[in-house]
């Protein structure tokens, strides 16, 4: 589990394809100098995705982290556009115990959008996104979204597309502003959100048998 709240922004060492699959190393170095800071079998979130530590070796003052991308994990995600020397936002899994500053992100990518447009509002940055038709009702006004692991408040919605507003600090702390116009993104919807839409479904007679109904979400705080 991740909170949406980057550590550092890191690169791309190697990126090694085999048949369907491919080695990801990525290097980086977290901001309380703790190296490696990670042991084998961590998970840590690149770009928002959910991937495990497989190797990972001290060089000079950055740590450099091997991880293994499967071929469902590349088709559904924007790892495998990733090049050498490209900047990705990394965080290490949450701690228990340690401060939730963004909102519970699974780093489970539900797929991918795309940066269709930036404005410069005084010292802060709107950035619209289009969305596929089938995350639309997962996404809502004041509500959460990770885009490239990064959590963020959407501003607004409409037809296959939201928008989010970020500040200098988040600018300066991850490369959501890196690549302009059309850069593809990792999208995750927020976790209680995709509950409610499958417990509708019950509602709806959807799912055969049911005994959710609109009474019963009331009745349990929904």
């Amino acid at each position: 589990m991740f909170t949406g709240i980057i550590e550092c922004v890191g690169r791309v060492v190697a990126l090694d394809r085999h048949g369907g699959d491919a080695r990801l190393v990525v290097a980086g170095r977290w901001p309380d100098d703790d190296l490696p800071g990670v042991a084998l079998g961590d998970s840590v979130a690149i770009n928002g995705t959910c991937l495990t530590v497989v190797a990972f070796e001290a060089v000079q003052d950055e740590v450099r982290m091997q991880f293994d991308a499967s071929h469902e994990t590349l088709a559904r995600t924007s790892l495998g556009q990733l090049r050498t020397e490209s900047r990705c936002n990394l965080e290490r899994a949450l701690q228990v115990g340690g401060r939730l500053g963004g909102h519970w992100v699974t780093g489970h990518v539900d797929d991918t959008g795309r940066l269709s447009r930036v404005q410069r509002r005084g010292d802060a940055w709107d950035l619209e996104y289009s969305m596929p038709a089938a995350l639309e009702p997962e996404v809502v006004g004041k509500g959460s979204i990770a885009i490239d692991g990064v959590s963020l408040t959407v501003n607004r919605v409409w037809p296959e597309h939201f928008a989010v507003t970020i500040i200098p600090h988040t600018k300066a702390n991850t490369q959501l502003l890196e690549g302009g116009a059309g850069k593809v993104v990792n999208l995750e919807t927020d976790l209680l959100a995709k509950y409610i839409r499958r417990m509708m479904r019950f509602r709806d007679g959807a799912e055969a048998g049911s005994s959710i109904d609109e009474e019963f979400l009331k009745r349990t705080g929904f």
